[in-house]
């Protein structure tokens, strides 16, 4: 049975990628930037913070992930992961319809906010299903191979997306249902994916404990948080270390455009494509380095590569070295490779089985709201320095901000270490 659900799982996500290049942050930013520029009732400052909505358009859609956990607690998760993938597909599909007005701009961050709502589900839920089929032992390299698959066909997707556009700004109207429909042959092959104890799992979460599951209260976070102390500390580094990483992709997208006017295809190279070609190389790496060890231990050492990111992209905006922005694009795609690794199972070193869903709500919503205030802050800071002429300078607040994250993880591992040590028997000295 794991086998035949890996098949499936896996087929489908070579066509559902297809259709997330429609909601991804770079790409769509970078479309919504080059697009909707110079438009005479949509300002350069209105059209800079539409690309921080943008950005934001995931964290909006994770505040939601309490609601989905609640909804889909006690119900047939394959089932319900398949319709909101269509919901998702949708969204995509009726972005071809958007003018090229102001209306047009804002109606197209409407539609990535509302696909990332219903993907935020997605990502929330499916969690459940991976620790119901696929044994520990396994997990990791299971779920990193069809991240490999998902960001391989993200990026040729990107790829051809900003080729199209070159060509013609008009390609929108055939590109976004094309890429909608393999969302959907992907959610019906997914339809088929089987739940190991399925039953078993739906019966646990209905008779669990009010306090165990998943609260449409946001204040529900708290009582997680209080209750597992390590896992609080665990979600204070990554507030730091996450608020760095989300203020990058909006001022990429504006400062590709601004300071080097790069070309659609350019820009998507930068923001998408070089980042996830290099997640397949990165993600086998970190696997193993993370089925050895606590995400804790993981995160002291994998947190550094972002902090090595923001220094590169430092340097190449503020001496404009278009080449540097490359390397640093492929060094972000390092660090997003065990991130993702460690974002989807992180949860999972701190949460008791039935309690899965509840731990994920709780990293979600906190993803969530990092992401709402991140990127708009991000580009306020980037204004501001942009302004006195030195717009690479963002890139010194988000090194800053990823230093103490990643100073914050080295903390945690060396306290749960000595707790370790502690909790291990004292030898009897011999005589």
């Amino acid at each position: 049975m794991l086998r035949r659900s890996y098949g499936r799982e896996l087929a489908a996500w070579t066509f559902l990628p297809l259709m997330l290049a429609g909601i991804q942050s770079g790409t769509m930013g970078v479309v919504l930037k080059k697009t909707f520029v110079g438009l005479p009732d949509l300002p350069e400052q209105t059209l800079d913070i539409a690309v921080a909505a943008i950005a934001a358009a995931t964290a909006i859609g994770n505040l939601t992930s309490g609601v989905w956990a609640t909804i889909a607690n006690g119900r047939r998760k394959v089932a319900f992961l398949s319709g909101l993938m269509l919901a998702t597909s949708g969204c995509v599909a009726m972005m071809a319809f958007i003018p090229r007005t102001a209306l047009g701009a804002w109606s197209l961050v409407g539609l990535v906010i509302l696909g990332w709502v219903f993907w935020s589900a997605v990502v929330t839920i499916r969690t459940s299903v991976w620790r119901a089929n696929y044994p520990d032992a396994d997990r990791t390299k299971i779920t990193g191979r069809i991240a490999t698959v998902q960001v391989l066909v993200m990026a040729a997707s990107g790829v051809v997306i900003g080729w199209s556009l070159d060509r013609s700004v008009d390609s929108i109207r055939y590109l976004f249902p094309i890429v909608a429909a393999f969302g959907v042959l992907g959610a019906i092959i997914y339809g088929g994916v089987r739940l190991r104890g399925q039953n078993r799992l739906a019966r646990a979460e209905r008779q669990g404990h009010h306090s165990e599951r998943p609260s449409l209260n946001p204040l529900a976070v708290l009582r997680v948080l209080k209750e597992d102390r390590r896992y609080a500390g665990y979600m204070a580094c990554m507030m730091l270390f996450g608020t760095g990483n989300l203020m990058i992709s909006p001022t990429l997208v504006i400062i590709l455009e601004d300071e080097f006017a790069a070309s659609y295809q350019t820009a998507i190279l930068v923001t998408t494509v070089v980042p996830l070609i290099i997640m397949p190389f990165a993600i086998p790496i970190w696997a193993r380095l993370l089925d050895g060890m606590h995400v804790i231990s993981f995160r002291a050492i994998h947190s550094w590569s972002f902090v090595l990111a923001s220094l590169l992209f430092l340097i190449a905006v503020e001496f404009h070295l278009m080449p540097l922005l490359f390397i640093a694009s492929a060094m972000l795609g390092i660090g997003f490779g065990g991130g993702m690794l460690a974002w989807n199972l992180g949860h999972q070193h701190f949460s008791p089985p039935h309690r899965d869903s509840q731990y994920m709500s709780v990293h979600v919503i906190l993803t969530g709201l990092r992401g709402l205030f991140a990127p708009f802050l991000g580009v306020a800071i980037f204004t501001a320095f942009a302004a006195k002429g030195h717009p690479g300078l963002i890139y010194a607040v988000t090194l800053g901000l990823n230093i103490a994250g990643a100073l914050g993880f080295l903390l945690l591992r060396s306290r749960q270490n000595a707790s370790t040590k502690a909790d291990q028997p004292k030898k009897r000295p011999t005589t």
